[in-house]
């Protein structure tokens, strides 16, 4: 199973790369899609990462990803400029169990 990081910072594909983590560059809401869907498609890929601002602009399609029978494990993860919502697991946990911890 490979990696892959999709990522609109430079900065933060360098990075990975350096960790031997391929990485695709996207620049529009488009690109983010299709690198996106493309890597939930492709059965070689099992961890799809993606950066935090990645995230927000493609929550919705993320989540129902996350939610479905799918094999692949995708994870956020902050760009260069840091962790922006620091309550983001306290709120997947409460909606994906239905309780308040």
């Amino acid at each position: 199973m490979k990696s892959i990081l999709i990522s609109d910072h430079k900065d933060t594909l360098v990075g990975m790369r350096l960790a031997t983590i391929e990485g695709i560059y996207v620049k529009d809401l488009d690109d983010i899609r299709k690198a996106f869907d493309d890597a939930v498609l492709n059965d070689e890929i099992g961890i799809i990462i993606v950066t935090e601002s990645i995230f927000d602009k493609m929550k919705d399609r993320v989540l129902e990803v996350k939610k479905s029978n799918s094999k692949k494990l995708i994870v956020t993860v902050p760009d260069r400029t840091g962790l922006k919502d620091k309550d983001f697991i306290m709120r997947y946990i409460k909606e994906s169990v239905g309780i308040k911890i």
